[in-house]
């Protein structure tokens, strides 16, 4: 008779558990932007004492060591600062070893170099005025901050991920990506995907373009222009521009690039150089098609040397690999990162030909994306500046994905 009276009981209650259950996400990302709300004018001052520390590409150490204080201080584990200098930390996570994953969120360290000549000579450091902190070294430093204020909220709201939540301000993105290179070394083998934050998430990039950039030096006899025309190293290098200018490329959407914006030869009016280069931009989505421009490269260069007798070298200067991974499109890192940008009010814009951190991972067949979007202004001068709004906008989203890829998809 008990059990017959009540059993009506039983759907409600198992309705009110599944509402209970679906209505925690909700919380808890209602949770995380209040603590990131209420962080705002702290978030703006760090802000504003990051940009203030010149750390141009390769002279990361003082920011690194700031960013690594500021990560013991919201409670990240492990926090260590590396010899490039990465600043490391983490959310541990409560699987047992093994079974324990992990996911990657990452910011850039270095400014420019430009930047840095810009800090030197400002007349006061940067400060916070409205909803701007102006001032150069803020622009990019305001993805750091944002990526800080993220998990300051997760800990705060007592975020007990299953897998791994790691945390990196990586150095050297500006001369080849080399912290994110050793980052990835590191944590290859565990990372179920990385997080370029880049900006609050109104573009969503999931591949990565590759991009090799070369100095072609030439070389052949000089001496005074009354020794004649010939030989003449610029004959080399005019031919050699023309046909690497004139060689057929693939299919738009391929966006494969090839293009020579720099020539250096000579400097004075009556003398043949000894020597010049040029330099050689290639792009592509694609590895083959950036190793065959090389290769058509190269076989122009041996044509014009032994056509002109100008001898040719080319010399690396930067090589960022690129990639496409099947199905990034519509994997579970990109579907919660769309579904997080809607949630704070955005309207992202998909994409596969990234060009930052992001290539490292992806290149190495690891999934990743970049969280593109606003940050600020004038980057690079001296009127530099970030948005507040946009980093705040940047941080609830890392908050929301960190929450959500942190658990395993039930």
């Amino acid at each position: 008779m008990t059990r017959r009276r009540f059993s009506w009981l039983v759907p409600i209650m198992l309705c009110a558990i599944a509402r209970g259950l679906l209505a925690q996400p909700a919380d808890l990302a209602a949770r995380l932007d209040a603590r990131i709300a209420t962080q705002r004018d702290a978030n703006a001052t760090l802000l504003a004492e990051l940009g203030a520390i010149r750390s141009p590409s390769g002279q990361e150490h003082q920011r690194a060591r700031r960013v690594a204080e500021q990560m013991r201080a919201i409670g990240l584990e492990d926090v260590r600062v590396d010899s490039l200098p990465n600043a490391i930390g983490r959310i541990r996570g409560s699987l047992p070893d093994g079974a324990r994953r992990a996911i990657v969120f990452v910011s850039t360290l270095d400014d420019l170099a430009t930047v840095a000549a810009h800090q030197a000579a400002a007349p006061r450091p940067p400060y916070v005025e409205g909803d701007r902190v102006v001032g150069p070294g803020t622009n990019t430093s305001s993805t750091t901050v944002a990526m800080l204020a993220a998990a300051e909220a997760l800990r705060h709201a007592g975020v007990r991920p299953e897998h791994d939540l790691i945390f990196a301000a990586v150095a050297q993105e500006e001369t080849g990506l080399v912290g994110m290179k050793a980052l990835y070394a590191e944590w290859k083998p565990q990372a179920d995907a990385f997080v370029d934050i880049l900006g609050d998430g109104r573009s969503i990039t999931y591949g990565a373009l590759g991009i090799h950039w070369w100095r072609v030096w030439a070389y052949h006899t000089g001496g005074h222009s009354l020794t004649g025309g010939l030989p003449n190293v610029n004959q080399g290098i005019a031919r050699a521009v023309d046909r690497i200018l004139a060689l057929p490329q693939p299919p738009a959407d391929t966006r494969t690039v090839m293009n020579i914006s720099m020539i250096q030869s000579g400097d004075v009016f009556n003398r043949k150089p000894d020597s010049a280069w040029f330099s050689l931009d290639i792009r592509s989505l694609h590895a083959e098609q950036i190793a065959r421009n090389e290769a058509a490269v190269r076989a122009i260069l041996d044509s014009v040397s032994r056509e002109t007798g100008t001898r040719f070298a080319l010399r690396e200067v930067q090589l960022t690999a690129g990639g496409q991974i099947a199905g990034a499109d519509t994997s579970r890192l990109v579907r919660t990162s769309v579904a997080a940008a809607r949630a704070i009010g955005l309207e992202p814009r998909l994409g596969n030909a990234g060009s930052a951190n992001l290539n490292v991972a992806i290149a190495g067949g690891t999934l990743a994306i970049g969280l593109g979007g606003e940050r600020g202004g004038l980057r690079g001068e001296p009127g530099e500046f970030a948005d507040i709004p946009a980093m705040q906008r940047t941080a609830r989203h890392v908050a929301r994905l960190a929450a959500e890829l942190g658990r395993r998809p039930r």
